[in-house]
């Protein structure tokens, strides 16, 4: 994990029930003879985020809707961390600084990146989503904890930057964890091998929970990251680095192929390491 993520040395679970009481009851022994929780109970999973977002960054309230996504926090904490290190490239110390402007999209009813970012370096969140019931949820989180956050609806599935950034408006970053499968069927099936992996009976239900707008979009990520690509073009005065977490590494050749056919300045691809899993996200600026 990133040097600054405060998860990166695990759970501090004796501090964390210290935080939130209830987060005991959840808690098991492991085979090692670990504390944990059970990964593939989703109630656990949610308070554990309640902990660690209570504990970490100062957030009061939190609350999730049924099946909506319930986002690992250590994982989403390490594209922040490594957002504040492409925009401080030339810096030698990362800063706090309420003059950076984000833009996050899809933000989803959790609202989990523009929480961390604000605790960790004070930016500026605007967030958009398609799924007013998600935005409801956000706004709700938002004014809980008196965060200053803009977030409007997209209209149009077949948009991302479109109808949600405004003439005049100007963000040092935007950032985006996009539907990852094509389908349905192709979500089910991930599913099932994430029941495997926890060593659980596969089933359709996920732990870690999604909406269908969450989970799936036609022609998947690759066609929804292509389209955040051109478009951004369009914004190519209004925005100082485009970013967009890419989960399939095997599409990258291709979104690169589409990047510099936009012709931008700078093209980077950011890996982040959490234990044995690798993410990366695409970043491009003109």
């Amino acid at each position: 994990m990133h040097s600054r993520n405060k998860h990166r040395n695990g759970y501090d679970f004796k501090a964390l029930c210290t935080t939130l009481p209830e987060l005991a009851n959840h808690l098991i022994n492991t085979v090692k003879g670990n504390t944990s929780i059970d990964f593939s109970n989703r109630e656990s999973l949610i308070c554990l985020n309640k902990a660690l977002l209570m504990h970490y960054y100062d957030v009061k309230y939190w609350a999730l809707p049924k099946d909506f996504l319930c986002p690992p926090v250590p994982g989403r904490a390490d594209y922040i961390h490594a957002l504040a290190d492409l925009l401080h490239a030339n810096e030698q110390e990362v800063t706090q600084s309420s003059a950076v402007k984000v833009l996050d999209i899809g933000t989803g009813a959790n609202l989990i990146y523009p929480l961390i970012g604000h605790a960790e370096y004070q930016w500026q969140f605007s967030a958009s989503d398609i799924n007013p019931e998600a935005l409801k949820c956000a706004k709700a989180i938002a004014q809980a904890n008196a965060l200053d956050i803009r977030l409007q609806q997209q209209p149009n599935t077949e948009h991302v930057f479109h109808n949600v950034i405004k003439p005049g408006q100007y963000f040092n970053l935007t950032m985006c964890n996009p539907p990852f499968h094509a389908n349905q069927k192709e979500a089910e099936l991930g599913t099932r091998r994430k029941w495997q992996n926890l060593k659980q009976k596969p089933t359709s239900k996920l732990n870690f929970g999604g909406q269908s707008q969450e989970l799936w979009c036609d022609g998947g990520e690759k066609r929804f990251i292509k389209t955040m690509i051109r478009e951004s073009k369009d914004y190519a005065d209004q925005v100082g680095w485009f970013t967009c977490l890419v989960s399939n590494k095997e599409n990258l050749s291709s979104l690169k192929l589409t990047l510099k056919k936009q012709q931008p300045k700078e093209i980077k691809t950011v890996k982040m390491t959490q234990g044995q899993k690798i993410s990366r996200f695409l970043a491009w600026s003109y």
